[in-house]
């Protein structure tokens, strides 16, 4: 016999032996080792010590004489402070509404060949996005300093189709809705535009091909394929919308903040209003969390 084939019949008849018993392997010659893992006792010993000091920190709370906890359970459900919980969601999806659509036409306008409305969008971002949001909401709740009327027309001629005063329209509840949805738009509008470029050019071409215009190639084929970058950092900013809504305390917005504010000064509890308010937050942003979770593994499914 060729000892070429001497040698592949004993590796087949070798292969063979090991797949009929699974426990015969070359470790039985003592030359492989088997792999453990290592144990890190310093994770372990940091671990123990941020238990430590954190169980300290719990402990010292609960045992504050400053804090009085009975007067927190109480006004967990005061209808005041319910009422602005629920000024305080109004607010996030109206807000969030408002950037959601101002935002999709910036982006648009921003990815437009017009060189006038990608100047205008690019300018809005820079401005909503750049100026902090706590100005932004107090000039808006200002703008009756500036304009004592607000009026619609055609410029430069002096004929007004209306005319109001401004503290009729522009309401507490209007400037923060102007301060949140408009600084929301600008992020938005960068989100949007991060998700509509992500998608390949050949889409829009192929789209091209077939005769489709480019508002409807938008419409019907990169958006819908965009919502899967677009979907993700949306939920974060709502989450974040949701928590910059208490700067509307500031123009007494009527939101969750604002009415704590309010009952602190009547009583003087402000610590006790503020880890009301803080509740409250928390327990609203610990159920958007659990849906941005689901909404997120929603639209990764085909990349997991």
């Amino acid at each position: 016999m060729d000892p070429r084939q001497a040698d592949l019949q004993l590796r087949t008849e070798s292969v063979k032996s090991m797949m009929t018993d699974p426990r015969k392997d070359s470790s039985d010659d003592g030359d492989v080792v088997k792999a453990g893992r290592r144990r890190n006792y310093g994770q372990w010993l940091c671990a123990a010590v941020i238990l430590f000091y954190a169980a300290g920190l719990i402990y010292s709370l609960s045992q504050n004489p400053n804090i009085d906890y009975p007067l927190i359970g109480g006004y967990l459900t005061n209808q005041a402070i319910l009422d602005g919980l629920v000024t305080t969601l109004k607010l996030t999806l109206i807000s969030g509404a408002v950037g959601w659509i101002v935002g999709i036409l910036v982006a648009v306008c921003r990815l437009s060949s017009n060189k006038v409305l990608s100047t205008l969008s690019l300018l809005f971002i820079w401005l909503f996005r750049g100026s902090p949001l706590l100005v932004q909401i107090l000039i808006w709740g200002n703008l009756a300093l500036l304009f004592q009327t607000i009026s619609f027309g055609i410029p430069f001629t002096g004929i007004s189709f209306f005319e109001a005063d401004t503290n009729l329209i522009v309401t507490p509840l209007v400037a923060a809705i102007l301060g949140l949805g408009l600084n929301e738009a600008a992020y938005m509008a960068e989100i949007v535009r991060a998700g509509i470029i992500s998608v390949g050019k050949g889409q829009g071409e192929a789209a091209k091909a077939l005769g489709m215009s480019r508002a409807l190639t938008m419409r019907r084929i990169v958006l819908p394929q965009a919502l899967r970058i677009i979907i993700p950092p949306t939920a974060n900013q709502m989450i974040n919308l949701l928590k910059a809504s208490s700067l509307v305390s500031v123009i007494a917005g009527g939101d969750l903040l604002t009415n704590a504010q309010i009952i602190s000064a009547s009583n003087l509890k402000t610590v006790e209003l503020l880890l009301v308010a803080t509740f409250w937050y928390l327990a609203v942003i610990s159920v958007a969390s659990v849906g941005q979770y689901f909404l997120e593994r929603r639209y990764e499914r085909g990349y997991r």
